[in-house]
């Protein structure tokens, strides 16, 4: 990296600590917010609580490809303080938000710019040298894995202390900082276009995706991860309860329990990402998958807080390794030409993900209880891993190529 990249690079790994840290804040204590709305049966709470958590990504699964083809016409920089500037706001008027109805449409109009994170990976992967992708998207992503294992704790801190309403102002004066560092530091290096650059359209870029096995395997696997991950996370705070004998710190206590996998992400991101460059990304997932499986399931199992913070914080290990590598998968396969839209399909499925995640974890907890969703959770891993094994057997393929076939 040159010194204007490495420069894009720290700006962005602080303002992702911030977004990631600040946004994360206010995720423990989602369903117990609810609560605060009216007076409402636990089976209601349990239902909102995965509608809300879900209905910012539905507008994000829409609006992600969108982003990406703008960026690769007029650059990431615009899509970023965008996103900024809307996350912010959106935030902001949370604190406000008189029943759940209301809570629900601003979260689900808070999806269309919700990108901020997964536009800077793009950004930084555009900018990445394609041998050394994972171990730099793998550093970057410690940025916003630093932000989320220190957000939950200090939300719930500051939950306890101030209420729910300031602390959402926190939120959106903290994101709004982090669009002024981008505003007024970054400066986006834009690759020229040849003058006779093929352009492709909408349609044909989706149609050279689902014809890519690899990576439209890999996008599905990228959507069952979050499928799982997102099952359980509204969940959390109301199984962190079922555990602990006292409510008088609960926030704190379910913040903690966030803040565990974002530990473990931490700690790894780095090594799994510079592992991938060097025996492969697909090699490296494999690998990751089973080990999220053999720390999922027995989170299912624990009869004390102690013991699900430490399966998380074991389980996060797994995590830190899987975004980095589909990201830098993603940046091996793309040509430059259409790289930002189809990251940005691959950010739709990620998103896809998360709205299923939510609705699917309350349908499951609803009718079998919590426990049940990290066994449902360990198959869907096991799932992801039949799927990218078969996939990477079949014969190599090259998008480009593809794309060239009218």
């Amino acid at each position: 990296m040159n010194p204007k990249q490495k420069h894009n690079f720290i700006i962005m790994w602080i303002s992702n600590m911030l977004v990631s840290g600040t946004t994360t804040m206010i995720m423990p204590f989602l369903s117990l917010y609810i609560n605060t709305l009216g007076n409402f049966t636990e089976a209601y709470v349990q239902k909102w609580s995965g509608l809300i958590f879900g209905a910012t990504f539905i507008t994000a699964f829409l609006m992600s490809p969108i982003w990406g083809r703008i960026a690769d016409r007029f650059g990431y920089k615009p899509i970023l303080i965008i996103n900024g500037i809307g996350l912010s706001v959106s935030i902001f008027f949370m604190g406000h938000v008189q029943n759940v109805e209301q809570f629900f449409f601003l979260r689900l109009a808070m999806g269309v710019v919700t990108g901020f994170i997964p536009t800077s990976l793009a950004f930084i992967s555009s900018q990445t040298p394609k041998e050394s992708a994972g171990k730099i998207l793998g550093t970057l992503q410690m940025g916003s894995v630093t932000g989320s294992l220190f957000g939950p704790i200090v939300g719930g801190l500051l939950a306890d202390s101030f209420g729910f309403k300031y602390t959402f102002y926190i939120t959106s004066a903290s994101i709004a900082t982090a669009t002024l560092l981008v505003i007024t530091l970054v400066h986006e290096i834009r690759k020229k276009r040849k003058v006779n650059a093929v352009h492709y359209t909408q349609l044909e870029v989706l149609r050279g995706i689902t014809k890519h096995r690899l990576l439209f395997n890999v996008m599905l696997i990228t959507a069952l991860i979050q499928i799982g991950n997102f099952s359980i996370q509204p969940l959390l705070s109301l199984y962190v309860s079922e555990l602990t004998t006292t409510t008088a710190q609960l926030t704190f206590l379910s913040g903690l329990t966030f803040s565990a996998t974002g530990l473990g992400n931490l700690l790894f991101a780095r090594i799994w990402g510079r592992l991938g460059d060097h025996i492969g990304y697909e090699k490296v997932m494999l690998m990751l998958l089973l080990i999220a499986v053999v720390f999922m399931v027995p989170q299912a199992m624990v009869t004390a807080l102690w013991q699900l913070v430490i399966l998380r914080f074991l389980y996060g290990i797994a995590m830190g390794g899987l975004i980095p590598a589909t990201t830098a998968l993603i940046r091996r396969e793309a040509p430059v030409v259409v790289q930002g839209e189809v990251m940005g399909y691959n950010t739709s499925f990620r998103f896809l993900g998360n709205i299923i995640g939510p609705v699917f974890g309350g349908i499951v907890s609803g009718i079998f209880g919590i426990s049940s969703v990290f066994y449902v959770t360990g198959a869907l891993f096991v799932i992801a891993w039949f799927t990218l094994h078969f996939a990477r057997k079949k014969a190599v393929q090259h998008l480009e190529d593809i794309l060239e076939q009218k």
